[in-house]
């Protein structure tokens, strides 16, 4: 791979780079699936950190957290990232005000689509896509979005979506998986009576170097994300 095709996140502190090939490519659609609690915004947070620490810029769409929330989040697993938002090098763009109102929404797949400037910084996270769009999604628009995406990709953007399974139907959330360069299963395990996070690697395309199918993993606070060798071993 050409050296500068992929956006690096190594941070020797859990060693996540290692189990995944190294860096990502740009120009990847990547899908991260998982229940509530099994470490979606977990995964996210430290790839965001990641890629800041590499001066790689990002925005950041979240139906979980406001802008305060998602700071203290993040200086609480010891990835600061106040200065990032202060220079603009990470944008933050909060819809958890929004989708809370009583009143559903059925027109955040479009904005989504349509919102300029979204799509300029190298990296677009939306985190949990599925909740956002869960409303409004069918088997037309799915395939819109994934067009659209496609596109953003196209020109060498990075686009990472999170989804819940449990949030859209099978056949709608199917096409995003599909179509994923690379496809990140989170699953929660209980062994000996204590909850294990594993993250299976599905797929993924175009890898620089060695890429582990199963990774545990854990999550403290003042550490972050913490690689388990135990968990799969």
């Amino acid at each position: 791979m050409v050296r500068g095709s992929v956006l690096r996140f190594d941070f020797e502190r859990d060693g996540l780079h290692r189990h995944l090939g190294g860096g990502i490519p740009k120009g990847t659609l990547m899908v991260i699936s998982g229940t509530v609690g099994s470490g979606k915004s977990a995964i996210i947070q430290r790839l965001i950190y990641g890629f800041m620490a590499h001066h790689h810029s990002v925005n950041v769409i979240s139906t979980e957290l406001t802008t305060k929330g998602f700071l203290d989040q993040m200086e609480s697993l010891d990835y600061p990232i106040k200065r990032n938002l202060m220079d603009g090098s990470l944008g933050f763009v909060p819809v958890f005000p929004l989708i809370g109102r009583a009143r559903k929404r059925t027109d955040f797949l479009s904005r989504l689509m349509s919102t300029p400037g979204l799509y300029e910084k190298e990296v677009v996270f939306v985190d949990t896509f599925s909740a956002l769009v869960k409303n409004d999604l069918d088997e037309s628009n799915a395939l819109q979005a994934i067009s659209f995406f496609k596109k953003i990709t196209g020109r060498n953007r990075t686009v990472i979506l999170t989804i819940d399974p449990e949030d859209i139907p099978h056949h709608l959330m199917a096409p995003f998986r599909s179509v994923a360069d690379i496809l990140i299963e989170l699953k929660t395990e209980v062994v000996e009576g204590s909850m294990d996070h594993i993250l299976y690697v599905t797929r993924y395309s175009q890898a620089q170097g060695p890429v582990s199918t199963a990774v545990g993993f854990r999550i403290e606070p003042r550490a972050g994300f913490i690689v388990d060798i135990t968990t799969v071993a």
